[in-house]
């Protein structure tokens, strides 16, 4: 029996990975808990990832531990590379934990969730190729389909150029979630307040980092009282891809600016069109409510 009160036939389940800048701002742990508490998915470890600036990789690790706390489940957590590809030549325990993961022989499909720049993904990769037939990325990032100018700087991919040029030209099988998709699943803080931050101390803490964020410098590019859950399409397209409409695109090339530039070459990658935001708001609440209720 899941954390959740009810499981599904074993045969449908799949490993998952989640790939996370935890700390960055407010929507990581939102998708962390939704990803925590679905059943069909068998969480083999969260990996902190970076977001460019010192010491923000363990600040996401040490993020990935309080929801560890708040919500009293336990779960392996790893520290990712500490930078961009270009700044970090070792491989981190995370790095090293995902290239083992997917060499692992298991029955159960292998999930990278990548919520943040694709570092630790791009450094698994480059690291040990053979990993790339092993594994199914699903990554919130881009602009996605070229040509694109970008309307704005794209934060996850824009945090590691490299990296994202890497992974796009790289065999791994990859699952795009782009910025006029993850955009969309919008939620009034107004909501969360009332529906989430009553349900424990994990929703307490949702919404108070939430509020937090919001309320900080960092936060002048938001709308004020409403806030994009842009990586929880990553969970729950894992636990259901026909949650929107994908089709296959030539991968593109990320511009230093993150337009997308055709390449010619790119092979074909699935990339998402749209996704279902009430799906996927409510079916994290529901789940946030049974997991208080069977706690």
């Amino acid at each position: 029996m899941s954390e959740i009160g009810f499981d599904i036939p074993d045969y449908k389940k799949i490993r998952v990975i989640v790939n996370t800048d935890a700390a960055c701002e407010a929507d990581d742990p939102f998708a962390i808990v939704h990803a925590l508490l679905s059943p069909k998915l068998i969480v083999k470890g969260v990996v902190a990832e970076h977001f460019n600036v010192a010491h923000s990789m363990e600040d996401s690790y040490n993020e990935i531990l309080t929801i560890k706390q708040a919500m009293a489940v336990d779960f392996p957590a790893f520290m990712g590379q500490t930078g961009p590809l270009s700044e970090d030549t070792y491989v981190s325990e995370g790095v090293d934990f995902i290239i083992k993961e997917a060499l692992t022989d298991s029955p159960y499909p292998l999930f990278i969730l990548c919520q943040g720049a694709i570092t630790n993904v791009a450094m698994a990769v480059k690291s040990c190729p053979d990993i790339t037939g092993k594994a199914t990325v699903i990554w919130i990032g881009t602009h996605g389909e070229a040509p694109c100018t970008a309307p704005f700087r794209e934060f996850n991919a824009g945090n590691d150029i490299e990296a994202a040029n890497y992974v796009l030209k790289s065999g791994i099988d990859l699952w795009l979630v782009p910025s006029q998709v993850y955009t969309t699943i919008t939620i009034g803080i107004a909501e969360i307040k009332r529906r989430i931050s009553p349900l424990g101390e994990i929703g307490r803490h949702l919404y108070e980092n939430l509020m937090t964020y919001n309320n900080s410098e960092g936060a002048g590019w938001t709308q004020g009282e409403s806030w994009s859950l842009g990586d929880s399409p990553a969970i729950a397209i894992a636990i259901n891809p026909g949650c929107g409409h994908f089709k296959m695109i030539k991968a593109p090339t990320v511009a230093d600016d993150t337009s997308s530039v055709e390449n010619p070459k790119g092979r074909l990658i699935r990339q998402y069109t749209d996704v279902d935001s009430r799906y996927i708001l409510e079916d994290l609440i529901a789940k946030l409510e049974l997991f208080v209720k069977t706690d």
